[in-house]
C-alpha cells in the first residue's frame, strides 16, 4: 500500500480548511495542516475535521512547507508520497487520486497539477498570476528545455526525492524553487489539467499588490540564479 501524506499550509482559512480537508480521498493517511500564524479558527477547524495540526509562527509559505516536512521527518515511518495543497479550496482535493497516479503506476518522480485555461472557473487567477506563469515556465522552458505550464500548488513527489531537493525557500518562491531543483537534477516529471475555482476569502499573494510584487521577484530571483549554474 503506497503511504501518502497530505501537507496544507493555511493562513487564517477557517471558512475554507474544513471543506478542503473532507474532500480529500481515503487513500491519504494523515492530513497535516501548518497554521501560519493564523489569528482566526483555522486550527480549531483543521482538528475538528480529522487534520494533525501544527504551527509555524514566522510567516511564509516555504515556512509551513518546512514545518510539516520537519514533522514527517521525525516520524518512524515515512510516506512514499507527500502532497502539496493549499487551504482555501480553489484546488478540488478530490483529484488527488488523478495528481498521484503517474507516481505509483508509471514511477513518475514528481507532478504538477496544471491550471489549465478549460478548467479554470472564471475569475479564479488574476491577471498578474496568469502572467506571471506564463513569464515563469517561459523563462524555464528556455532555460531548461522544461515543459511545465504552470506553478501550480497542488503538487505531489515521490519523499525521498523530495528530501533530495533541499528546499531553502521560506516565502514566494517555494514552488519555483521546487520545479527548478526538479530539473537541474533531471527528475522524472508530469502535469496533470486539474479544475481550479475561484477560492475561499482573499488571497494573501495575489489579492494585494505588495504580494504580487514579491512574489514575482521571488520567482525571478530563483529562476536566473538556476539559469547562471
Amino acid at each position: 500500500m503506497t503511504k501518502i501524506k497530505v501537507i496544507i499550509p493555511a493562513f487564517n482559512e477557517a471558512d475554507s480548511i474544513s471543506k478542503v480537508i473532507k474532500d480529500i480521498p481515503e487513500i491519504v493517511e494523515e492530513v497535516i495542516v501548518v497554521s501560519n500564524n493564523s489569528t482566526d479558527d483555522t486550527e480549531v477547524n483543521a482538528k475538528k475535521a480529522g487534520a494533525t495540526v501544527l504551527l509555524e509562527k514566522q510567516k511564509g509559505y516555504g515556512h509551513a512547507c518546512l514545518k510539516g516536512m520537519d514533522y514527517i521527518e521525525k516520524q518512524d515511518i515515512k510516506p512514499d508520497i507527500i502532497v502539496f495543497l493549499d487551504g482555501d479550496y480553489s484546488d478540488y482535493p478530490e483529484e488527488l487520486t488523478k495528481i498521484v497516479q503517474p507516481i505509483i503506476e508509471k514511477d513518475i518522480d514528481f507532478v504538477v497539477g496544471a491550471r489549465v485555461k478549460e478548467l479554470r472557473e472564471e475569475g479564479s487567477m488574476t491577471v498578474p498570476q496568469i502572467f506571471g506563469n506564463w513569464l515563469a515556465t517561459s523563462l524555464m522552458t528556455l532555460f531548461f528545455r522544461s515543459t511545465f505550464t504552470d506553478l501550480g500548488p497542488f503538487r505531489a513527489i515521490k519523499y525521498d526525492k523530495l528530501l533530495a531537493l533541499n528546499m531553502e525557500d521560506k516565502t514566494y518562491g517555494w514552488t519555483v524553487e521546487m520545479q527548478l531543483k526538479v530539473l537541474k537534477k533531471k527528475y522524472s516529471y508530469n502535469e496533470i489539467p486539474v479544475n481550479y475555482r475561484n477560492r475561499i476569502g482573499v488571497s494573501k499573494v495575489s489579492g494585494t499588490i505588495k504580494g504580487a510584487i514579491f512574489a514575482g521577484v521571488k520567482i525571478l530571483t530563483w529562476i536566473f540564479k538556476y539559469s547562471l549554474k
